[in-house]
C-alpha cells in the first residue's frame, strides 16, 4: 500500500499538481460568469465537471511536456532529477497516463455539452502542442499562454454553450500573463537552451530585453482585465481585486533581475499563484455580493 501511495505521489510530482493554480482560478471566473449570465443556481454538477476538465487536460499536457522533453531534461542539471530522466516513471507508463487523461478530459467535456465535446480535441492539440514549440519558435511562451487561456472561455462555454466577449477578455489576459511569467522562468535555462539549440525569448533577445518584454506582456494582460472591468457587471470589489492583483504582478518584476535569478521560483509560482487566486476570489465575490 505504501508503495502505491508513493507511485501516486510520483505522478503528482510529474505533472506538478500544485501548478494547477495557474489555470484553475481563471476557469472559475469563466464558470461563475456563465452562472451569473444564466441567472441560474450554481450547478455542482457543472462545477465538478469543469474541475475535472481542468485537471485532466492539465495532467495530459504536463505529462506530455515531460515525455517530449525527457532527453533535454536528462541533460539539464536543473531538471535531471525529474521522474522520467531518473526512470522513476517509465516512458511507456507516462504515455499511458497521457492517453488516459486525454480520454477522461474528452469524456468530461461530453457530459458538459456537445460543443465542449466537439472542441475538446482542438483544446488537446493546443495544450499538448506547446511542448514541441521550443524546437522551432522563440514564441513558445505565448503558446503556453494560449493553452492556459482556454480555461476561462472553456468553462464559460461549459455552461452556456456559446462564446462571449467578456470571458474572451479574460482569456486574452491569461495569454499575456502566462507568457510574461514564463519568460522569467525561462531565464534560468538560457545557457542550456543555447547549447541545445532550443528557442526562447531570453535566448533570442537576451535576458535583459526579455525581462522588459515580460513587463510589456504583463501591462497588456492587466489592460485586458481593466477592459473587462469596464464592460462587465462589476463594481468596487472587482477593482479592489484588480489593485491587489496588479501590485503582486509588479512585485514579481521587482524580485527578478537579469543578473539575479535567485528569487525566480518565488516570482514564478508563489506570487502568480497567490495573485490569480486572490483575483478570482474578488471577481466571484463581486458577481454575487
Amino acid at each position: 500500500m505504501q508503495k502505491q501511495f508513493e507511485q501516486i505521489g510520483n505522478y503528482f510530482s510529474l505533472v506538478k499538481i500544485h501548478h494547477t493554480l495557474f489555470s484553475l482560478p481563471f476557469a472559475m471566473i469563466g464558470l461563475f460568469l456563465a452562472f451569473k449570465e444564466k441567472g441560474s443556481v450554481i450547478s455542482l454538477r457543472d462545477l465538478l465537471l469543469v474541475l475535472l476538465c481542468v485537471l485532466f487536460a492539465r495532467n495530459a499536457a504536463m505529462a506530455f511536456n515531460r515525455y517530449a522533453d525527457v532527453e533535454f531534461d536528462g541533460k539539464n542539471p536543473r531538471t535531471a532529477a525529474r521522474e522520467l530522466p531518473k526512470n522513476i516513471i517509465s516512458r511507456p507508463a507516462a504515455l499511458a497516463f497521457i492517453v488516459l487523461n486525454a480520454i477522461l478530459f474528452m469524456a468530461a467535456a461530453y457530459f458538459l455539452n456537445i460543443l465542449c465535446f466537439l472542441l475538446s480535441p482542438v483544446a488537446l492539440i493546443v495544450v499538448l502542442g506547446y511542448s514541441l514549440t521550443k524546437r522551432f519558435t522563440s514564441l513558445s511562451h505565448v503558446f503556453l499562454g494560449l493553452g492556459l487561456s482556454l480555461a476561462p472561455i472553456g468553462a464559460y462555454i461549459a455552461v452556456t454553450a456559446h462564446f462571449a466577449i467578456l470571458p474572451l477578455l479574460f482569456s486574452f489576459s491569461v495569454i499575456f500573463w502566462v507568457a510574461g511569467f514564463d519568460i522569467i522562468y525561462a531565464m534560468q535555462d538560457v545557457d542550456f537552451d543555447e547549447s541545445e539549440r532550443l528557442k526562447s525569448l531570453p535566448v533570442f533577445l537576451g535576458s535583459r530585453n526579455a525581462l522588459l518584454l515580460s513587463i510589456v506582456f504583463h501591462v497588456i494582460s492587466v489592460g485586458f482585465l481593466v477592459t473587462a472591468g469596464f464592460i462587465g457587471p462589476f463594481g468596487r470589489i472587482y477593482w479592489a481585486g484588480m489593485a491587489v492583483y496588479t501590485a503582486l504582478i509588479i512585485y514579481q518584476h521587482v524580485l527578478v533581475k537579469p543578473n539575479d535569478l535567485s528569487r525566480v521560483n518565488l516570482a514564478f509560482f508563489t506570487l502568480n499563484g497567490i495573485a490569480s487566486v486572490i483575483y478570482a476570489c474578488f471577481v466571484i465575490a463581486d458577481l454575487y455580493l
